[in-house]
């Protein structure tokens, strides 16, 4: 799939230029980067909602209805499941070993083994690989390939190459999801006419990751990843 593809190549690309480049970002460029990813962020939310939502003024309301009840009760069943609790003690054992490196008591492959779990358990890349994997809607994986490759700059400067390793099992992990979704859930979905109750609720994410992006507000995003099994039932039990 193309989105996994560009999510490894943006950490092999920021790996080769954080370990030529030896300067520092201004705080005005990181501002202008955080900007237009914010604004590239919205405008793939809005245009997986605009390609999938459609028919009569009623139609589309009854869409966008379900789309929302989708996303308040996949919030819940996140919360009961603990997906951003789970999400966010993977960030903070990340968080421990960047820091170990930081301090010199952290070995080369803590770098891998960090940006791993980071880039993996991003909700932006499951969110991105099901969209890929549906749609071949891969725009979401190419704002986590720029995201992931500003990281990865910060990461070689502390353990050096080994931190570039991170984009095989990246490529891996969120291609088979990709793939997993075309050939099983895809099917599924067309046989049910429900496809597009799944990408526009998925586009509604996408757009509220950009409060993420922006650092406006923090949103707990893996709470909402259930919504994309709620939907097509909500659209089965309501059509």
């Amino acid at each position: 799939m193309i989105g996994a593809l560009l999510n490894a190549l943006g950490i092999l690309l920021g790996a080769i230029f954080g370990l030529a480049w030896r300067g520092q970002w201004f705080a005005r460029t990181q501002n202008q980067i955080k900007s237009l990813l914010g604004a590239f962020t919205a405008l793939c939310g809005l245009q997986l909602i605009w390609l999938n939502i459609g028919g009569s003024f009623v139609s589309i309301v009854k869409q966008l209805f379900l789309a929302v009840l989708a996303l308040v009760l996949g919030n819940l069943f996140g919360k009961i499941l603990g997906l951003q609790k789970f999400s966010n003690r993977l960030g903070r054992h990340a968080a421990s070993l960047i820091a170990a490196g930081q301090s010199s008591t952290g070995k080369k492959a803590d770098g891998f083994i960090a940006g791993t779990i980071l880039f993996c358990a991003a909700p932006l890349g499951i969110l991105g690989a099901v969209t890929d994997g549906l749609s071949v809607f891969f725009y979401p994986l190419a704002v986590k390939a720029v995201m992931d490759g500003l990281a990865t700059m910060s990461f070689v400067k502390i353990f050096r190459w080994p931190a570039a390793l991170a984009a095989a099992p990246v490529f891996f992990f969120l291609n088979d999801i990709a793939l997993a979704v075309h050939s099983f859930a895809l099917p599924w979905l067309d046989a049910h006419h429900a496809l597009h109750a799944v990408n526009v609720t998925a586009g509604l994410i996408i757009c509220a990751m950009t409060l993420v992006v922006l650092e406006v507000r923090r949103v707990e995003l893996a709470n909402y990843l259930p919504a994309l099994i709620i939907a097509p039932i909500l659209t089965l039990w309501f059509a």
